[in-house]
């Protein structure tokens, strides 16, 4: 029965750390589901792009903070999110759910 039981044993124990076996073995394999994820969520390491970057200046950065400091920021254009008016939204919704109706 000894016996018996440290066979049932070891075979647990085998078929556990078999669960720990990857495909590449070694230190290799450490955080590879990281790194399939990682590579799965870049649609593409040097994109290029249609139009080049902005420039930037350093001497119109320094007037930006020399406008700021002295309270004379340059007032940005009024932008608007829609044309739509303001009116009155309605809900389309009936009002039950018990089918109403006085007897």
């Amino acid at each position: 029965m000894r016996i018996e039981a440290l066979r049932l044993g070891i075979l647990g124990a085998a078929l556990a750390l078999g669960g720990c076996v990857t495909d590449g073995g070694g230190e290799q394999a450490l955080g590879e589901a990281t790194n399939r994820t990682l590579r799965a969520q870049i649609v593409d390491p040097s994109p290029v792009y249609e139009y080049a970057d902005p420039t930037t200046s350093g001497e119109l950065a320094a007037a930006a903070v020399q406008r700021y400091r002295t309270d004379k920021v340059k007032k940005p254009e009024r932008v608007r999110t829609s044309d739509l008016s303001q009116g009155g939204g309605g809900s389309g919704g009936s009002g039950g759910g018990n089918g109403g109706g006085g007897n």
